[in-house]
């Protein structure tokens, strides 16, 4: 509860660049790279998927929600990183925290729910393909994607409203470039124990509920590639499901280092850089990682760059 002594905060202090103008033009330009790199690539995919009718199947449609969420993700928390260091302040508001807090939640527990939802996915396309068509219908995609966001937005609301419920009082300076439960839970002025219990609680149960699926899915999926008669189908199995395994696998380490790790009282560039590690490469990574193994990606973005060659080729010519 707060005490009568205690100022409410309005605003907190995020960690800023560096003083050296060196050093922060390379922060500066290193986050624009990385968001603009993560804005485009995603993009790209939602354009491809949207415009190709052949990737209008499950598989792209659960990838075109991952690219939203990816979007989501970035756009919460580096844009404002940068107009902070543009400005030169480190402010950010009391509700521009939780904001940041929710959104950024809400976007990163659905993206993991979605990869989970996708190892389903290759799951009966490869175990179950006669059934495939019945079973991952347009219907039950919907449910699926419907029920991955809703649980997101409980899991997020449950840990913004539990995290802000705590007084701050002590101090209003973040050792993070955007606002982080830890280090939020770390300036609160009261005891957090119970409020740790009920989001480690929570958060464990949606985790291994999604763990529990990659894990049985992928162990089906093993134990069934070797007994596909054909090199080309068995091919074509491991290349699908390579792609969504190292984007679990970097999602996953990415978070799991960064939250294992405790919490420092001061600003650490070790902070900083798992920090970026799991809040801004995953989702620059995402689209690199299906459009390099990924043929029909390719064949989608080939022909859509031959259209606008040919749509850029004919208006020349009308305009001679």
């Amino acid at each position: 509860m707060r005490t009568s002594n205690c100022t409410a905060v309005t605003e907190f202090l995020l960690l800023g660049f560096s003083d050296a103008l060196g050093l922060h033009i390379l922060h500066l330009a290193t986050f624009l790279t990385i968001y603009l790199a993560a804005l485009i690539g995603n993009l790209l995919v939602i354009t491809l998927i949207a415009v190709d009718s052949y990737l209008h199947t499950p598989m792209y449609f659960f990838l075109l929600n991952l690219s939203i969420l990816d979007i989501g993700s970035i756009s919460v928390i580096v844009p404002k990183s940068m107009a902070n260091a543009i400005l030169n302040t480190r402010l950010i508001s009391y509700s521009g925290c939780v904001t940041q807090v929710f959104f950024f939640l809400f976007f990163l527990t659905a993206d993991f729910a979605i990869l989970t939802i996708m190892a389903y996915d290759r799951y009966i396309a490869i175990c179950k393909p006669l059934h495939y068509a019945t079973v991952m219908n347009k219907k039950a995609c919907l449910q699926m994607a419907t029920m991955a966001w809703s649980a997101a937005l409980l899991n997020s609301a449950l840990h913004t409203g539990n995290t802000f419920r705590l007084p701050f009082c002590h101090s209003n300076i973040i050792n993070q470039f955007f606002c982080e439960i830890p280090q939020l839970l770390r300036i609160s002025f009261s005891e957090v124990f119970t409020s740790e219990i009920q989001i480690i609680i929570f958060g464990a149960c949606l985790g291994l509920v999604c763990v529990a699926f990659l894990f049985v899915s992928y162990i089906q999926i093993f134990t069934t590639v070797p007994r596909i008669p054909s090199e080309q189908g068995r091919h074509k199995a491991v290349s699908t499901c390579l792609p969504h395994l190292i984007l679990v696998a970097l999602l996953a380490s990415t978070v799991l280092i960064a939250h294992m790790k405790p919490t420092s009282g001061s600003p650490s560039a070790l902070d900083l850089m798992l920090s970026v590690l799991y809040s801004m490469i995953p989702p620059m990574m995402n689209p690199v990682i299906y459009s390099m193994r990924n043929k029909d990606i390719k064949a989608a973005l080939w022909k859509l760059l031959r259209w606008k060659w040919f749509i850029v080729t004919k208006m020349s010519v009308i305009l001679q």
